[in-house]
């Protein structure tokens, strides 16, 4: 049997739902695997002269864990995969490699195990929810802890949002953007961002797109990483000031996402994006990108 897998990006946190929220993204990566006797890899596009092409590589990882949550043998498997989410972009490449290659080693043992349990195992794969709920759910989740694993719920978008994507050619590993966050922090802070996570999904709910402003503020976890990225504050300024409804930092960045009201907004909060962090002195592409609702979908290219 052979299968081809279809995982999306995914921004998280969106500003104030830190470890919560994620939101994914029509920016795909693919996978297609059959099992072997050994484990090979293949990479195209992103990351195929930096990622392990052995039983190394993450979604070898991945399969290799769904076949022993199954309690099946694992002799290896060929995977070929095809790159197009940046790496260490805030982005989500890593639970898109998660997700991706617990989905297809699923699907070549007959799927036994269900969408709870393939979303437990990538959120302890991960060591946080957020992007591989998006990535695996599709849609705006909402992801939390359990006793029995990571468990998240997918909401619908308002559809006349729009969503800028700001990648800088520099990258930032997860672990190093979360190096700088304290520990603790003020409990005015945790109330803060406790009211606007609130603000910002009951605002999704009611299609009150006039509260995001407020709604997409944050006081946990942005300010501290104003000293990796200190162009951030200019670059949000800027989108705001082009006609967007707010600008976050995306999941541990560097990448920035802001919300547009249209595709004319969105268009000039590309530019205005793109000018600011090439005047600050750093390379970085924007690009509009749709909200991606169906999340790992999963298709038999040969049954074998």
């Amino acid at each position: 049997m052979r299968v081809h897998v279809q995982i999306p990006a995914s921004s998280a946190n969106l500003g104030p739902g830190f470890d919560a929220l994620g939101l994914a993204l029509a920016l795909f990566n693919e996978i297609e695997a059959r099992e072997s006797d050994r484990v090979t890899v293949a990479i195209e596009g992103e990351g195929a002269d930096q990622l392990a092409a052995d039983e190394r590589n993450v979604v070898a990882c991945a399969v290799r864990a769904a076949y022993e949550a199954a309690g099946r043998p694992f002799r290896g498997c060929a995977i070929m995969c095809v790159n197009r989410i940046p790496l260490a972009r805030g982005l989500g490449s890593s639970a898109a490699a998660w997700v991706g290659g617990l989905v297809a080693g699923n699907a070549l043992l007959g799927s036994p195990l269900d969408g709870q349990a393939l979303l437990a195992l990538a959120a302890r794969a991960e060591g946080h929810p957020d992007n591989v709920a998006a990535a695996l759910l599709g849609g705006l989740t909402v992801a939390y802890g359990g006793a029995d694993g990571a468990r998240a719920l997918s909401l619908p978008v308002p559809p006349g949002l729009r969503f800028v994507v700001l990648v800088p050619e520099v990258s930032m590993p997860t672990a190093e953007a979360r190096a700088i966050w304290p520990q603790s922090g003020p409990r005015a802070y945790a109330v803060f961002n406790v009211q606007r996570v609130a603000l910002l999904l009951a605002s999704l709910q009611a299609g009150r797109v006039d509260l995001l402003p407020a709604a997409l503020e944050d006081r946990l976890h942005e300010p501290y990483r104003l000293r990796l990225f200190p162009w951030m504050t200019a670059v949000t300024m800027a989108a705001r000031a082009a006609g967007a409804l707010g600008c976050v930092l995306s999941g541990a960045g560097p990448s920035l996402l802001a919300v547009a009201p249209g595709d004319a907004e969105a268009a000039a909060v590309s530019r205005a994006m793109e000018r600011t962090l090439d005047a600050a002195g750093v390379k970085g592409v924007a690009r509009t990108l749709a909200v991606d609702t169906q999340g790992a979908t999963i298709r038999i290219v040969d049954p074998g």
